[in-house]
């Protein structure tokens, strides 16, 4: 099952990039899609939204909850 979140502050690829390894960093068995226009990222494969969530702020970013 796949949960789309909004996190915000993300302006380049470098950006989604961050936000994509540092959620795999955390969940090796993750499927992550990054789309920076809307500030979207699509999880699969991880069921807790607060792992997710600590992921993106530790990247920089803040994470503002299912989109």
């Amino acid at each position: 099952m796949s949960k789309t979140y909004k996190v915000e502050g993300m302006s380049c690829g470098g950006c989604a990039s961050s936000v994509e390894q540092a959620i795999k960093a955390v969940a090796q068995q993750a499927s992550v899609e990054v789309k920076l226009e809307g500030g979207l990222v699509t999880v699969s494969g991880v069921e807790d939204e607060n792992l997710v969530k600590q992921a993106v702020e530790d990247a920089g970013f803040t994470f503002t909850g299912l989109a």
